[in-house]
């Protein structure tokens, strides 16, 4: 119990640290805003990548289930596609996707290609590192179009309730800490993405082969629970880019 703790102390320091640089960035620098936000949004894609391969029981106290250890970073894959459609627009969001998906295609490119030499006589953990890094092609491929499919689908989302509730924002232009349409665009566009991306990468990556309902439900629910979890976070994000000028569509 106490190491699991541990794990969420080092969740809410990284993302309080992430949070706060984006946002001292984007408001003193905000023409390499956007390049600071994608190379967070690339690194947390390939940190999930590596994690996904190692399954872990998710304590929630009342009751537990096993997920990819994965889970504590994907809510944070969705939270910076918000914190850069709310300054930079929707266009560029599809841009930093974009962006992280090649990454992501080069990551297992390079991977591939240093598997296929051979190891030094000395490294006694070769079939340790074959058994981490030598993903299927079937799961690389979910995982491709898993992401490019809910990424998107994310975007649009918030940019959408954006665009709908903005006359009302007015109202709260204060306090976001209270704007209740900032928490609706970041909750329901951070739900609509990490719950389809739970149902259409273990679906393709595992139909057939492991009974994927229970697998599904698992992800959602782990997902989710963090993703909602992290929604302070952009809400302070929100609020702390206040006053500055915004860079958007």
């Amino acid at each position: 119990m106490v190491i699991f703790m541990l794990v969420w102390i080092y969740w809410f320091i990284g993302l309080t640290i992430v949070t706060y640089a984006s946002t001292w960035i984007v408001k003193r620098y905000p023409q390499h805003g956007f390049s600071a936000l994608t190379s967070f949004y690339v690194i947390y894609l390939a940190a999930s990548q590596i994690l996904a391969s190692r399954p872990i029981y998710f304590d929630l106290v009342f009751t537990g289930f096993y997920a990819p250890a994965a889970v504590f970073i994907y809510p944070f894959i969705a939270q910076v596609i918000d914190m850069i459609n709310e300054v930079y627009g929707r266009r560029s969001t599809h841009i930093a996707i974009i962006i992280a998906f090649i990454t992501q295609v080069l990551l297992v490119i390079f991977i591939a290609m240093v598997n296929t030499l051979s190891p030094a006589p000395f490294f006694q953990y070769e079939d340790a590192w074959k058994s981490i890094f030598s993903l299927s092609i079937r799961i690389t491929v979910a995982s491709w179009i898993s992401f490019l499919i809910c990424s998107n689908i994310d975007a649009i989302v918030f940019s959408t309730l954006k665009s709908k509730f903005i006359d009302r924002e007015s109202r709260f232009k204060h306090d976001a800490s209270i704007n209740p349409y900032i928490w609706l665009r970041s909750s329901v566009s951070d739900i609509v993405d990490l719950t389809l991306d739970s149902v259409i990468f273990v679906t393709l990556a595992f139909y057939g082969e492991m009974p994927i309902l229970p697998l599904i439900i698992g992800q959602i629910v782990s997902k989710n629970i963090i993703g909602f979890i992290d929604n302070p976070w952009f809400v302070w994000y929100k609020r702390m880019l206040r006053g500055s000028n915004k860079i958007s569509e």
